[in-house]
C-alpha cells in the first residue's frame, strides 16, 4: 500500500491523473495515518473523501471505485473503514461507470435465510462486511445464532453494515455456500 502511495503522491505533484489503484492505495494510506492519529471514525470518513478530488482521476476512475474498505489501526484496535463515494458521486454513464441490472437478479438463490439480532457490546462502531462469517466478527458483536459461523449478512458483495456502540441491529442472513445444514 505505502509504494502505491508514494507513487500517487508522486503523479499529483507533477500533475499526472491517478488510475484506480494508484488513488485507492493513497486514501487507504492517509486513512491508516488519520487511524493511528487517533482521530473519531466519522472524521477518517470524511477526511478520507477528500484526499483525491475527482478531477485528478483518469476517466471511468470514480465509477469504478463505488467504495473502499481498509482495515485501520486505532488506539483502541483495529476498526473496518468503510468509505462510501471515495471520489465523489461520478456520472452514471462515463466509462468505467457501474450500471446495476435492476431488481432481476436474486442473490444466493435457493440458500436458507434467516433473520438475526447484532448487538454491540462495545465503545466503538463496528463495520460488518457482506460476505464475512458472522462467527468472525470483532468480539465485541454478539450474534443471536446458535451458529454464527454458517452465515454471513445478505447483502450483495462490496457491501457493509454499520453497528453503532451499545445498537442491537436486526438483520438480513444467508447460508454460506458450502455449509452444511
Amino acid at each position: 500500500m505505502a509504494a502505491g502511495a508514494d507513487l500517487a503522491r508522486r503523479r499529483l505533484a507533477r500533475g499526472a491523473p491517478l488510475g484506480a489503484s494508484e488513488a485507492i492505495a493513497l486514501v487507504c494510506d492517509e486513512i491508516c495515518e488519520l487511524a493511528w492519529d487517533d482521530r473519531p471514525l466519522a472524521e477518517v470518513i470524511e477526511a478520507a473523501r477528500d484526499v483525491v478530488p475527482a478531477e485528478a482521476l483518469l476517466p471511468g476512475v470514480a465509477g469504478a471505485v463505488p467504495s473502499i474498505e481498509v482495515e485501520a489501526l486505532f488506539p483502541h484496535g483495529s476498526v473496518l473503514v468503510h468509505v462510501g463515494a471515495p471520489f465523489g458521486d461520478p456520472p452514471g454513464d462515463g466509462p468505467g461507470a457501474i450500471r446495476p441490472a435492476g431488481n432481476g437478479i436474486e442473490l444466493a438463490p435457493g440458500r436458507h435465510r434467516e433473520t438475526a439480532t447484532l448487538h454491540n457490546t462495545g465503545t466503538q462502531p463496528i463495520w460488518v462486511s457482506s460476505h464475512v462469517p458472522l462467527g468472525r466478527l470483532n468480539a465485541a458483536l454478539e450474534v443471536s445464532l446458535p451458529d454464527p459461523e454458517r452465515y454471513r449478512l445478505d447483502l450483495p458483495a462490496g457491501q457493509a453494515l454499520l453497528v453503532e456502540p451499545g445498537a442491537r441491529q436486526a438483520v438480513d442472513v444467508v447460508v454460506i455456500e458450502g455449509s452444511v445444514r
